[in-house]
């Protein structure tokens, strides 16, 4: 009997436990979640500077502040302001092409701007050391 209680107790801790980890992803993709809201904001208020500044350290070693600027600036230009935006998805990753193991969340929006009705924006964050997630990568299709 005693057994018996034994193993449902530990039944019970590994569902909580199983609980526990997918409240813990949740919480991560939250915040990951907020973290792409801001950045996208100071895209879409075309704050690029700021955008680099504020973006992960691999983002920020891969190009300098004004070709960010400059590349951003001609993608983003000709679309016009952003009219609304809507999450699709978001895929947690541990590891992506071209980038170093880590914790990633990949997000998908379905985004309208002024001059163009229907694109999807994939924006990558990362959890850098401090805990803290940033953008990575940026994509419009």
């Amino acid at each position: 009997m005693l057994i018996r209680c034994l193993r449902a107790g530990i039944v019970v801790l590994v569902v909580a436990a199983g609980n526990w980890t997918s409240a813990v992803a949740q919480d991560s993709n939250s915040l990951a979640q907020r973290s792409v809201e801001s950045w996208l904001a100071l895209v879409d208020g075309g704050r690029y500077a700021e955008s680099w500044q504020a973006a992960a350290a691999f983002f920020r070693n891969a190009m300098t502040a004004d070709k960010w600027a400059e590349a951003a600036k001609a993608v983003r230009a000709p679309l016009g302001p952003v009219k609304s935006r809507s999450i699709k998805s978001a895929t947690s990753a541990k590891t992506l092409p071209g980038a170093p193991d880590g914790d990633y969340v990949v997000f998908q929006f379905g985004t309208t701007f002024e001059k163009k009705s229907a694109a999807v924006e994939t924006v990558t964050a990362v959890q850098e050391s401090d805990g803290n997630w940033r953008v990575v990568g940026y994509f419009i299709r």
